[in-house]
């Protein structure tokens, strides 16, 4: 795991500044018109999703990263059908070279920032303990893997009703708890990276009721709250172990092990916290904290009613 500009992100062979691939694919950045839209850094620099890339060997770039995406641009062109057909492992992936692009960007910017940040990522032992596990795991791009009875992420495939939806691309990501999400025109990947799919399970309910409907922007900004509000929360990394390999294996198989012995696996869920998480994914809508939490014990919802149940929204209509 090298953190620099002149080794393979992926192998870690030495290569020049030159040798690059684009963190968002490129069609992607054609498809909906990114290559001149700006990125703010955690450094405050600005950039543009067409000057996103990380450093990457030929070999690399043409045996795994151009595969992958022609993989997802294959996929996405059939819209919720063709990525839910799509194998989870690779959406993980390819949701995890753009989360690690990032990243690296972003750590390679902290050796020379434009404003110093106030917690640098490169300076906490534990985020560098949860890189390198997912580090370990996204080598799965380049050696053939399995993972025995898990994935290393939680994915959630969501659809977005077209009535008031104005956005066809979406992207947010949260490096410290990887968290990310990505709307490709009318489905929308949300995705906790190193959680096995723990985050999955704990919020089971909320995926059955939302999955298969059709979505307000405003839904899905509230499902989006809850599953980045749970990684938030979510306090163990986990462990992977290669088996043992025998004459003749062609691929890996990972096991995984989660200490949660000596800890809790999600922190306690405050209800301020949620709501701040939740103001911040409904600006669009200018919902305000105080608003959200009118009745503390249980903040208002657009995604379920008061019996968790799904609740049906074509318009949104602002509260008086």
């Amino acid at each position: 795991m090298q953190f620099t500009d002149t080794n393979c992100f992926l192998c870690g062979t030495i290569i020049t500044k030159e040798h690059r691939t684009p963190v968002f694919g490129e069609w992607l950045q054609q498809k909906y018109n990114l290559k001149d839209k700006e990125l703010l850094l955690l450094d405050k620099s600005v950039t543009t999703f067409g000057q996103l890339g990380i450093p990457c060997c030929d070999r690399c770039h043409t045996h795994y990263m151009l595969p992958l995406e022609h993989e997802v641009e294959q996929a996405a062109t059939k819209g919720m059908a063709g990525l839910q057909a799509l194998p989870p492992q690779r959406l993980f992936q390819w949701i995890g070279k753009m989360y690690y692009g990032t990243l690296v960007t972003e750590l390679i910017k902290e050796a020379d920032p434009l404003v110093m940040p106030e917690y640098a990522v490169s300076e906490d032992p534990k985020m560098l303990g949860k890189f390198r596990s997912f580090y370990q795991v996204l080598q799965s791009l380049r050696v053939p893997m399995e993972f025995d009875g898990f994935l290393p992420c939680s994915l959630f495939l969501l659809e977005v009703s077209p009535t008031e939806d104005e956005l066809p691309f979406e992207y947010q990501d949260e490096l410290t708890t990887m968290a990310f999400s990505i709307k490709l025109g009318s489905v929308a990947i949300v995705c906790t990276l190193l959680d096995n799919g723990i985050i999955r399970k704990a919020l089971g309910r909320l995926s059955q009721v939302a999955e298969g409907q059709l979505l307000h922007p405003i839904q899905l900004a509230e499902f989006k709250a809850r599953v980045f509000y749970a990684a938030y929360i979510f306090n163990v990394v986990p462990e992977y172990f290669i088996r043992p390999q025998k004459p003749g294996d062609d691929h890996l198989v990972l096991d995984t092990l989660i200490d949660d012995v000596t800890n809790e696996i999600f922190n306690p869920w405050e209800m301020p916290a949620y709501a701040h998480m939740l103001e911040e994914m409904w600006k669009p809508w200018s919902i305000r904290e105080q608003q959200i939490l009118q009745n503390p014990s249980q903040p208002i919802s657009f995604l379920l009613d008061e019996h968790h149940q799904f609740k049906p929204m074509e318009r949104y209509v602002k509260q008086v």
